[in-house]
């Protein structure tokens, strides 16, 4: 039987790409739908514990902070779209950054306290 670190390491990859998944089928199909977000949440907190090493600390806070700011100012974007063949496409595109946003906060969070506890740690 896989040891703790062994398992993380095993279901960390695959909570990033179920996450990913839930974002874009609940952006299209279930806008707005706290279940969803609470699922994602949940997920984006897994991510953070299990899929960021020591070395890539650094990395993931950049990329998360850059695609926050930019997935949420894209939504806003989107949002005022107007719709083209009965299609709203804009929406869509809204509803999964906000998704992608509730997935990657959390996670982003969450290696971001590990960060300032290993500085406050060695200080």
């Amino acid at each position: 039987m896989a040891k703790g670190k062994d398992m993380l390491a095993t279901i960390g990859p695959w909570a990033y790409i179920i996450g990913l998944l839930i974002a874009v089928l609940a952006g299209v199909f279930a806008p707005g739908n706290t279940t969803a977000i609470w699922g994602l949440m949940a997920l984006g907190l897994l991510v953070g514990l299990a899929n960021v090493t020591e070395k890539e600390v650094m990395l993931f806070l950049v990329a998360s902070l850059a695609f926050l700011l930019s997935a949420s100012s894209l939504g806003s974007v989107f949002s005022v779209l107007p719709t083209v063949a009965d299609l709203e496409m804009g929406k869509w595109v809204a509803g999964i950054m906000s998704y992608l946003v509730a997935f990657t906060a959390p996670a982003a969070a969450i290696v971001a306290l590990k960060a300032l506890y290993e500085i406050s740690k060695s200080a």
